[in-house]
Protein backbone atom coordinates (compact mmCIF):
# COMPACT_ATOMS: atom_id res chain seq x y z
CA UNK A 1 0.00 0.00 0.00
CA UNK A 2 3.00 2.50 0.94
CA UNK A 3 4.79 2.09 -2.36
CA UNK A 4 1.53 2.69 -4.27
CA UNK A 5 0.71 6.09 -2.35
CA UNK A 6 4.29 6.82 -2.51
CA UNK A 7 4.02 6.35 -7.00
CA UNK A 8 0.55 8.05 -7.08
CA UNK A 9 2.43 11.01 -5.34
CA UNK A 10 5.38 10.99 -7.42
CA UNK A 11 3.08 10.98 -10.51
CA UNK A 12 0.86 13.89 -9.20
CA UNK A 13 3.72 16.10 -8.15
CA UNK A 14 5.03 15.45 -11.96
CA UNK A 15 2.31 16.71 -13.77
CA UNK A 16 1.90 19.70 -10.97
CA UNK A 17 5.37 20.39 -11.78
CA UNK A 18 4.97 20.15 -15.65
CA UNK A 19 1.55 22.18 -15.25
CA UNK A 20 3.41 25.08 -13.52
CA UNK A 21 1.47 24.43 -9.90
CA UNK A 22 4.24 23.70 -8.09
CA UNK A 23 7.92 24.64 -8.51
CA UNK A 24 11.35 22.48 -8.91
CA UNK A 25 12.31 23.14 -5.35
CA UNK A 26 8.81 22.15 -3.99
CA UNK A 27 8.62 19.37 -6.73
CA UNK A 28 12.13 17.86 -5.06
CA UNK A 29 11.07 18.27 -1.60
CA UNK A 30 7.46 16.97 -1.81
CA UNK A 31 9.16 14.35 -3.54
CA UNK A 32 11.47 13.33 -0.84
CA UNK A 33 8.88 13.45 1.80
CA UNK A 34 6.70 10.46 -0.04
CA UNK A 35 9.95 8.67 0.19
CA UNK A 36 10.55 8.54 3.75
CA UNK A 37 7.74 5.96 4.25
CA UNK A 38 4.48 5.87 6.18
CA UNK A 39 5.73 8.86 8.02
CA UNK A 40 6.21 11.25 4.59
CA UNK A 41 3.15 10.16 2.99
CA UNK A 42 1.32 11.59 5.68
CA UNK A 43 3.18 14.71 6.23
CA UNK A 44 2.92 15.24 2.20
CA UNK A 45 -0.65 14.48 2.41
CA UNK A 46 -1.35 17.23 5.62
CA UNK A 47 0.33 19.76 3.92
CA UNK A 48 -1.64 21.14 1.23
CA UNK A 49 -0.96 17.76 -1.16
CA UNK A 50 -4.23 16.07 0.12
CA UNK A 51 -5.33 16.23 -3.71
CA UNK A 52 -2.71 13.37 -4.50
CA UNK A 53 -5.50 10.90 -2.29
CA UNK A 54 -8.50 13.35 -4.35
CA UNK A 55 -8.89 14.36 -7.47
CA UNK A 56 -5.57 14.98 -8.95
CA UNK A 57 -4.74 11.21 -8.27
CA UNK A 58 -4.68 9.34 -11.94
CA UNK A 59 -7.80 7.83 -13.09
CA UNK A 60 -7.63 4.39 -11.63
CA UNK A 61 -9.23 1.84 -13.11
CA UNK A 62 -9.27 -2.38 -11.73
CA UNK A 63 -10.15 -4.99 -13.60
CA UNK A 64 -10.74 -9.08 -12.43
CA UNK A 65 -8.03 -10.73 -13.96
CA UNK A 66 -10.04 -12.92 -16.41
CA UNK A 67 -11.68 -10.04 -18.24
CA UNK A 68 -8.08 -8.83 -19.49
CA UNK A 69 -7.29 -12.32 -20.58
CA UNK A 70 -10.27 -12.62 -22.70
CA UNK A 71 -10.35 -9.27 -24.14
CA UNK A 72 -7.16 -8.18 -25.46
CA UNK A 73 -8.64 -5.06 -26.85
CA UNK A 74 -8.70 -2.98 -23.62
CA UNK A 75 -5.28 -1.79 -23.44
CA UNK A 76 -6.24 -0.05 -26.72
CA UNK A 77 -8.48 2.05 -24.52
CA UNK A 78 -5.96 2.60 -21.85
CA UNK A 79 -3.75 4.39 -24.49
CA UNK A 80 -6.64 7.00 -25.59
CA UNK A 81 -6.57 8.02 -21.72
CA UNK A 82 -3.00 9.34 -21.25
CA UNK A 83 -1.79 8.94 -17.15
CA UNK A 84 -4.07 6.03 -16.48
CA UNK A 85 -3.13 4.10 -13.22
CA UNK A 86 -4.55 0.36 -14.37
CA UNK A 87 -4.70 -2.40 -12.32
CA UNK A 88 -5.29 -5.89 -11.40
CA UNK A 89 -8.30 -6.03 -9.07
CA UNK A 90 -7.13 -8.78 -5.47
CA UNK A 91 -10.17 -10.54 -6.26
CA UNK A 92 -10.17 -14.39 -6.86
CA UNK A 93 -13.51 -16.44 -6.55
CA UNK A 94 -15.36 -13.40 -6.15
CA UNK A 95 -14.36 -11.87 -3.39
CA UNK A 96 -14.34 -8.81 -2.31
CA UNK A 97 -12.82 -8.57 1.04
CA UNK A 98 -10.36 -5.57 0.31
CA UNK A 99 -12.70 -3.45 -1.20
CA UNK A 100 -14.57 -3.61 1.94
CA UNK A 101 -11.98 -2.93 4.01
CA UNK A 102 -11.07 -0.24 2.57
CA UNK A 103 -14.73 0.90 2.53
CA UNK A 104 -14.80 0.55 6.06
CA UNK A 105 -11.49 3.13 6.17
CA UNK A 106 -13.91 5.34 3.99
CA UNK A 107 -11.08 4.88 1.25
CA UNK A 108 -10.38 3.31 -2.00
CA UNK A 109 -7.37 2.79 -4.01
CA UNK A 110 -9.33 2.50 -6.90
CA UNK A 111 -12.48 4.59 -8.93
CA UNK A 112 -14.00 1.96 -10.81
CA UNK A 113 -14.39 -1.71 -10.93
CA UNK A 114 -14.73 -3.77 -13.71
CA UNK A 115 -15.53 -7.14 -12.74
CA UNK A 116 -19.16 -7.24 -10.98
CA UNK A 117 -21.85 -9.34 -11.63
CA UNK A 118 -25.25 -7.75 -10.53
CA UNK A 119 -26.52 -11.30 -8.55
CA UNK A 120 -23.23 -12.24 -7.27
CA UNK A 121 -22.00 -9.12 -5.42
CA UNK A 122 -23.27 -5.70 -6.33
CA UNK A 123 -26.17 -6.15 -3.44
CA UNK A 124 -23.61 -7.10 -0.98
CA UNK A 125 -20.94 -3.72 -2.33
CA UNK A 126 -24.03 -1.40 -1.53
CA UNK A 127 -24.91 -2.62 1.70
CA UNK A 128 -21.23 -2.78 2.57
CA UNK A 129 -21.03 1.02 1.37
CA UNK A 130 -18.28 0.23 -0.57
CA UNK A 131 -19.77 1.20 -4.13
CA UNK A 132 -22.45 4.23 -5.20
CA UNK A 133 -24.83 4.86 -8.12
CA UNK A 134 -24.03 5.70 -11.47
CA UNK A 135 -27.42 7.88 -12.13
CA UNK A 136 -25.56 11.06 -11.21
CA UNK A 137 -22.31 10.40 -14.48
CA UNK A 138 -23.61 8.49 -16.91
CA UNK A 139 -24.84 10.03 -19.91
CA UNK A 140 -28.43 9.45 -20.36
CA UNK A 141 -28.06 8.72 -23.93
CA UNK A 142 -26.07 5.70 -22.41
CA UNK A 143 -28.41 4.69 -19.79
CA UNK A 144 -31.37 4.68 -22.42
CA UNK A 145 -29.44 2.62 -24.87
CA UNK A 146 -29.43 -0.27 -22.55
CA UNK A 147 -30.76 -3.50 -23.00
CA UNK A 148 -34.02 -2.34 -20.54
CA UNK A 149 -33.53 -6.39 -19.10
CA UNK A 150 -29.82 -5.37 -18.58
CA UNK A 151 -30.66 -2.20 -17.26
CA UNK A 152 -33.08 -3.69 -14.91
CA UNK A 153 -30.78 -5.88 -13.90
CA UNK A 154 -28.10 -3.54 -12.52
CA UNK A 155 -30.79 -1.66 -10.74
CA UNK A 156 -31.65 -1.71 -7.17
CA UNK A 157 -33.91 0.95 -5.34
CA UNK A 158 -34.34 2.45 -8.49
CA UNK A 159 -30.64 3.25 -8.76
CA UNK A 160 -28.27 1.58 -11.54
CA UNK A 161 -25.04 0.24 -9.35
CA UNK A 162 -24.08 -1.84 -12.23
CA UNK A 163 -22.69 -0.20 -15.34
CA UNK A 164 -23.20 -3.15 -17.48
CA UNK A 165 -20.29 -4.67 -19.78
CA UNK A 166 -19.96 -8.22 -20.99
CA UNK A 167 -23.17 -10.25 -21.67
CA UNK A 168 -23.40 -13.90 -20.85
CA UNK A 169 -26.69 -16.43 -21.59
CA UNK A 170 -26.68 -19.84 -20.58
CA UNK A 171 -27.27 -22.26 -23.79
CA UNK A 172 -26.95 -25.64 -25.47
CA UNK A 173 -24.31 -26.45 -27.63
CA UNK A 174 -22.59 -29.71 -29.31
CA UNK A 175 -20.07 -31.24 -30.78
CA UNK A 176 -21.55 -32.43 -34.09
CA UNK A 177 -18.27 -34.66 -35.68
CA UNK A 178 -19.78 -36.78 -32.30
CA UNK A 179 -23.08 -36.31 -32.45
CA UNK A 180 -22.93 -36.92 -36.34
CA UNK A 181 -21.09 -40.26 -35.78
CA UNK A 182 -23.76 -41.33 -33.48
CA UNK A 183 -26.55 -40.71 -36.10
CA UNK A 184 -27.84 -37.93 -34.49
CA UNK A 185 -29.50 -35.16 -36.73
CA UNK A 186 -27.58 -31.68 -36.67
CA UNK A 187 -29.61 -29.27 -34.32
CA UNK A 188 -30.45 -28.23 -30.79
CA UNK A 189 -32.38 -30.82 -28.87
CA UNK A 190 -35.48 -29.03 -27.73
CA UNK A 191 -36.87 -30.33 -25.02
CA UNK A 192 -34.65 -32.17 -22.21
CA UNK A 193 -36.30 -35.44 -22.87
CA UNK A 194 -34.75 -35.24 -26.57
CA UNK A 195 -32.00 -33.67 -25.00
CA UNK A 196 -31.15 -36.71 -23.07
CA UNK A 197 -31.85 -39.21 -25.52
CA UNK A 198 -29.28 -37.92 -27.43
CA UNK A 199 -26.79 -37.76 -24.78
CA UNK A 200 -27.56 -41.37 -24.26
CA UNK A 201 -27.13 -42.55 -27.76
CA UNK A 202 -23.67 -40.79 -28.31
CA UNK A 203 -22.48 -42.83 -24.99
CA UNK A 204 -24.45 -46.27 -26.69
CA UNK A 205 -23.16 -45.44 -30.25
CA UNK A 206 -19.26 -45.16 -29.32
CA UNK A 207 -19.12 -41.86 -30.52
CA UNK A 208 -17.87 -40.80 -27.71
CA UNK A 209 -17.36 -41.47 -23.75
CA UNK A 210 -19.80 -39.04 -22.57
CA UNK A 211 -23.38 -38.23 -23.89
CA UNK A 212 -23.25 -34.64 -21.89
CA UNK A 213 -21.91 -32.12 -19.40
CA UNK A 214 -22.50 -29.05 -17.19
CA UNK A 215 -20.90 -26.55 -14.82
CA UNK A 216 -22.22 -28.01 -11.36
CA UNK A 217 -22.30 -24.67 -9.70
CA UNK A 218 -26.21 -23.82 -8.62
CA UNK A 219 -26.10 -20.78 -11.09
CA UNK A 220 -24.88 -22.48 -13.97
CA UNK A 221 -27.08 -25.36 -13.59
CA UNK A 222 -29.80 -25.46 -11.23
CA UNK A 223 -30.97 -22.04 -12.29
CA UNK A 224 -30.94 -21.97 -15.62
CA UNK A 225 -32.62 -25.54 -16.06
CA UNK A 226 -35.36 -24.29 -13.36
CA UNK A 227 -35.79 -21.15 -15.77
CA UNK A 228 -36.20 -23.73 -18.58
CA UNK A 229 -39.49 -24.46 -16.76
CA UNK A 230 -40.58 -21.40 -14.96
CA UNK A 231 -39.13 -18.03 -13.66
CA UNK A 232 -41.58 -17.65 -11.10
CA UNK A 233 -39.64 -19.40 -8.45
CA UNK A 234 -37.86 -16.68 -6.33
CA UNK A 235 -39.22 -15.73 -2.95
CA UNK A 236 -40.80 -12.26 -2.06
CA UNK A 237 -37.66 -11.11 -0.24
CA UNK A 238 -35.47 -12.39 -3.67
CA UNK A 239 -34.24 -15.57 -2.48
CA UNK A 240 -34.40 -18.57 -5.23
CA UNK A 241 -36.71 -21.03 -4.31
CA UNK A 242 -35.18 -24.45 -4.44
CA UNK A 243 -38.46 -26.03 -2.92
CA UNK A 244 -40.50 -24.86 -5.87
CA UNK A 245 -41.64 -27.58 -8.54
CA UNK A 246 -39.71 -26.16 -11.17
CA UNK A 247 -36.14 -26.53 -9.25
CA UNK A 248 -37.00 -29.93 -7.48
CA UNK A 249 -37.34 -31.49 -11.61
CA UNK A 250 -34.00 -29.26 -12.47
CA UNK A 251 -31.98 -31.08 -9.63
CA UNK A 252 -33.87 -34.14 -10.60
CA UNK A 253 -32.65 -33.48 -14.43
CA UNK A 254 -29.22 -32.85 -13.55
CA UNK A 255 -29.28 -36.59 -11.74
CA UNK A 256 -30.51 -37.80 -15.07
CA UNK A 257 -27.60 -35.83 -17.09
CA UNK A 258 -24.89 -37.29 -14.85
CA UNK A 259 -25.94 -41.22 -15.14
CA UNK A 260 -24.25 -40.39 -18.98
CA UNK A 261 -21.48 -37.50 -17.97
CA UNK A 262 -18.30 -38.00 -16.70
CA UNK A 263 -17.87 -39.49 -12.99
CA UNK A 264 -15.78 -35.88 -12.29
CA UNK A 265 -18.81 -33.72 -12.83
CA UNK A 266 -19.19 -32.17 -9.43
CA UNK A 267 -15.70 -31.36 -8.85
CA UNK A 268 -14.51 -27.72 -8.27
CA UNK A 269 -12.65 -26.10 -10.91
CA UNK A 270 -8.74 -25.83 -11.38
CA UNK A 271 -8.74 -22.11 -11.08
CA UNK A 272 -10.20 -18.72 -9.38
CA UNK A 273 -11.24 -20.75 -6.30
CA UNK A 274 -12.79 -23.58 -8.12
CA UNK A 275 -15.09 -21.45 -10.06
CA UNK A 276 -13.46 -21.81 -13.47
CA UNK A 277 -11.23 -24.56 -15.47
CA UNK A 278 -13.78 -26.70 -14.48
CA UNK A 279 -14.40 -30.27 -15.19
CA UNK A 280 -16.91 -29.85 -17.91
CA UNK A 281 -14.48 -26.95 -19.69
CA UNK A 282 -11.85 -30.19 -20.03
CA UNK A 283 -13.88 -32.44 -21.04
CA UNK A 284 -15.70 -31.18 -24.00
CA UNK A 285 -12.25 -29.41 -24.84
CA UNK A 286 -10.80 -32.71 -25.56
CA UNK A 287 -13.63 -33.78 -27.08
CA UNK A 288 -15.13 -36.58 -24.90
CA UNK A 289 -18.71 -35.47 -24.98
CA UNK A 290 -21.25 -34.26 -26.89
CA UNK A 291 -23.80 -31.89 -25.47
CA UNK A 292 -22.66 -29.30 -23.03
CA UNK A 293 -24.88 -26.86 -20.89
CA UNK A 294 -23.57 -23.30 -19.79
CA UNK A 295 -22.45 -19.44 -21.41
CA UNK A 296 -21.80 -19.27 -25.00
CA UNK A 297 -18.35 -18.05 -24.01
CA UNK A 298 -17.48 -21.27 -22.65
CA UNK A 299 -17.55 -23.58 -26.00
CA UNK A 300 -16.49 -21.08 -28.04
CA UNK A 301 -13.38 -20.98 -25.45
CA UNK A 302 -13.53 -24.88 -25.68
CA UNK A 303 -13.81 -25.46 -29.43
CA UNK A 304 -10.57 -23.41 -30.30
CA UNK A 305 -8.42 -26.27 -28.76
CA UNK A 306 -10.45 -28.53 -31.54
CA UNK A 307 -8.68 -30.26 -34.75
CA UNK A 308 -11.82 -28.38 -37.00
CA UNK A 309 -13.42 -25.64 -34.67
CA UNK A 310 -16.35 -25.39 -37.16
CA UNK A 311 -17.51 -28.43 -35.50
CA UNK A 312 -19.02 -26.61 -32.79
CA UNK A 313 -22.93 -25.72 -32.82
CA UNK A 314 -24.61 -23.48 -30.54
CA UNK A 315 -28.21 -23.64 -29.86
CA UNK A 316 -30.62 -22.66 -27.51
CA UNK A 317 -31.31 -24.06 -23.71
CA UNK A 318 -33.87 -27.14 -23.83
CA UNK A 319 -37.11 -26.68 -21.87
CA UNK A 320 -39.36 -29.20 -20.15
CA UNK A 321 -42.66 -30.19 -22.39
CA UNK A 322 -44.54 -27.47 -21.37
CA UNK A 323 -42.21 -25.43 -19.82
CA UNK A 324 -41.44 -21.67 -20.07
CA UNK A 325 -38.58 -22.28 -21.88
CA UNK A 326 -36.66 -18.79 -20.65
CA UNK A 327 -32.68 -19.54 -19.24
CA UNK A 328 -30.44 -17.30 -17.10
CA UNK A 329 -28.68 -13.84 -18.37
CA UNK A 330 -25.82 -12.39 -16.54
CA UNK A 331 -23.56 -9.53 -17.34
CA UNK A 332 -19.89 -8.55 -15.57
CA UNK A 333 -19.83 -4.79 -15.78
CA UNK A 334 -18.47 -1.59 -13.77
CA UNK A 335 -18.74 -0.98 -10.10
CA UNK A 336 -18.40 2.96 -9.55
CA UNK A 337 -16.77 3.24 -5.99
CA UNK A 338 -18.32 5.56 -3.46
CA UNK A 339 -14.31 6.38 -1.63
CA UNK A 340 -12.91 6.45 -5.09
CA UNK A 341 -12.32 9.87 -7.15
CA UNK A 342 -12.20 10.84 -10.77
CA UNK A 343 -15.72 9.80 -10.83
CA UNK A 344 -16.95 12.03 -13.60
CA UNK A 345 -13.60 10.54 -15.39
CA UNK A 346 -14.89 7.01 -14.79
CA UNK A 347 -17.61 7.33 -16.50
CA UNK A 348 -15.78 8.71 -19.45
CA UNK A 349 -13.53 5.89 -19.50
CA UNK A 350 -16.14 2.94 -19.05
CA UNK A 351 -18.67 4.73 -21.71
CA UNK A 352 -15.29 4.25 -24.27
CA UNK A 353 -14.91 0.84 -22.55
CA UNK A 354 -18.04 -0.66 -23.72
CA UNK A 355 -18.40 0.97 -26.75
CA UNK A 356 -15.01 -0.27 -28.47
CA UNK A 357 -15.54 -1.67 -31.56
CA UNK A 358 -12.34 -3.47 -31.50
CA UNK A 359 -13.22 -5.32 -28.12
CA UNK A 360 -16.82 -6.27 -29.75
CA UNK A 361 -15.06 -7.71 -33.02
CA UNK A 362 -12.31 -9.63 -31.37
CA UNK A 363 -14.52 -10.99 -28.12
CA UNK A 364 -17.19 -12.22 -31.08
CA UNK A 365 -14.92 -12.58 -33.99
CA UNK A 366 -11.70 -14.46 -31.67
CA UNK A 367 -8.22 -13.54 -31.69
CA UNK A 368 -5.16 -15.91 -31.18
CA UNK A 369 -5.41 -15.13 -27.20
CA UNK A 370 -9.46 -16.56 -26.97
CA UNK A 371 -12.42 -15.99 -28.35
CA UNK A 372 -15.23 -15.40 -25.12
CA UNK A 373 -18.07 -14.54 -27.10
CA UNK A 374 -19.43 -12.27 -24.77
CA UNK A 375 -22.01 -9.65 -26.28
CA UNK A 376 -22.38 -5.90 -25.78
CA UNK A 377 -25.43 -4.33 -23.58
CA UNK A 378 -26.25 -1.72 -26.03
CA UNK A 379 -29.33 -1.56 -28.44
CA UNK A 380 -27.43 0.81 -30.93
CA UNK A 381 -24.57 -2.04 -31.48
CA UNK A 382 -27.26 -4.49 -32.92
CA UNK A 383 -28.93 -2.12 -34.22
CA UNK A 384 -25.95 -0.57 -36.35
CA UNK A 385 -24.71 -4.52 -36.89
CA UNK A 386 -28.61 -5.37 -38.44
CA UNK A 387 -28.14 -2.38 -40.56
CA UNK A 388 -24.93 -3.52 -42.07
CA UNK A 389 -23.84 -7.03 -41.32
CA UNK A 390 -20.22 -7.20 -40.79
CA UNK A 391 -18.40 -9.72 -42.78
CA UNK A 392 -16.90 -11.28 -39.55
CA UNK A 393 -20.62 -11.63 -37.82
CA UNK A 394 -20.90 -15.24 -36.95
CA UNK A 395 -24.13 -16.76 -36.86
CA UNK A 396 -24.51 -17.53 -32.57
CA UNK A 397 -24.87 -13.61 -31.97
CA UNK A 398 -28.39 -13.02 -33.14
CA UNK A 399 -29.27 -16.33 -31.82
CA UNK A 400 -27.64 -15.39 -28.03
CA UNK A 401 -29.72 -11.90 -28.41
CA UNK A 402 -32.46 -14.08 -29.59
CA UNK A 403 -31.93 -16.00 -25.88
CA UNK A 404 -31.87 -12.49 -23.88
CA UNK A 405 -35.61 -12.05 -24.74
CA UNK A 406 -36.57 -15.41 -22.92
CA UNK A 407 -33.75 -15.03 -20.83
CA UNK A 408 -34.10 -13.99 -16.19
CA UNK A 409 -31.44 -12.42 -14.51
CA UNK A 410 -31.09 -14.01 -11.00
CA UNK A 411 -32.87 -12.15 -8.66
CA UNK A 412 -30.26 -9.33 -6.94
CA UNK A 413 -29.97 -9.95 -3.36
CA UNK A 414 -27.04 -10.01 -0.93
CA UNK A 415 -27.21 -14.03 -0.36
CA UNK A 416 -27.64 -13.69 -4.66
CA UNK A 417 -24.34 -16.00 -5.18
CA UNK A 418 -23.59 -17.30 -1.64
CA UNK A 419 -27.43 -19.01 -1.30
CA UNK A 420 -26.19 -21.66 -4.12
CA UNK A 421 -22.26 -21.59 -2.67
CA UNK A 422 -24.32 -22.91 0.71
CA UNK A 423 -26.93 -24.83 -1.10
CA UNK A 424 -24.35 -27.19 -3.23
CA UNK A 425 -22.84 -29.44 -0.79
CA UNK A 426 -26.64 -30.09 0.28
CA UNK A 427 -28.43 -30.55 -2.56
CA UNK A 428 -25.23 -32.55 -3.86
CA UNK A 429 -26.63 -35.55 -1.32
CA UNK A 430 -29.06 -36.19 -3.35
CA UNK A 431 -27.21 -36.43 -6.98
CA UNK A 432 -24.79 -38.96 -5.30
CA UNK A 433 -27.41 -41.02 -4.09
CA UNK A 434 -27.14 -40.35 -0.35
CA UNK A 435 -30.32 -38.81 0.06
CA UNK A 436 -32.91 -40.38 -1.77
CA UNK A 437 -35.19 -38.14 -1.74
CA UNK A 438 -34.79 -34.84 -3.81
CA UNK A 439 -37.78 -32.51 -2.12
CA UNK A 440 -35.96 -33.41 0.95
CA UNK A 441 -32.22 -32.26 -0.27
CA UNK A 442 -33.93 -28.69 -1.13
CA UNK A 443 -35.49 -28.36 2.22
CA UNK A 444 -32.64 -28.66 3.66
CA UNK A 445 -30.65 -26.13 1.42
CA UNK A 446 -33.52 -23.45 2.49
CA UNK A 447 -32.69 -23.96 5.95
CA UNK A 448 -29.03 -24.16 5.37
CA UNK A 449 -29.36 -20.68 3.71
CA UNK A 450 -31.84 -19.33 6.34
CA UNK A 451 -29.50 -19.95 9.14
CA UNK A 452 -26.87 -18.07 7.59
CA UNK A 453 -28.90 -15.36 6.74
CA UNK A 454 -29.10 -14.73 10.30
CA UNK A 455 -26.34 -15.75 11.48
CA UNK A 456 -24.86 -12.71 9.07
CA UNK A 457 -27.50 -10.41 10.82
Amino acid sequence: MRKEQEYIIRQVLRQQLLQGKIDRREFLTRSLAAGLGLAGVGAVATSGLRPVFAQDRPLTPTFYQWIIDLHPSIPKVNEKFPGINYQIAPVEGFGIERFVAEAKNKESTWDVYVGQTPFVEMSAMKAADVIEPWDDYIPKDVLDDMIPSIRAENTIDGKLYGWPFLLDVIGSSWHSGLTGKAGLPDAAPATWDDYLANAKKVVDSGAAPFGATFDAHGWRCVAPMTHSMSTNVYTPEGLFDFTSEPAIEALKLMKQIMAVSHPDILLEGASDGGVNGTPDEVAFATQRVGYYTKYFNAPLRMAQNWDDPKLLHLGPLPKFANGEGSTVFWTTGCALFKHGKNKEKAAEYIKALTYEPQIWKDSIAGTPSGHPGQLPPYKSIYADWDAKKPDWMPEFVSLVRGQLDKAKAITNHIFGLQQFVIGKPIWETYLKGEEADPKVAMQKVVEAVQAEMKRAK
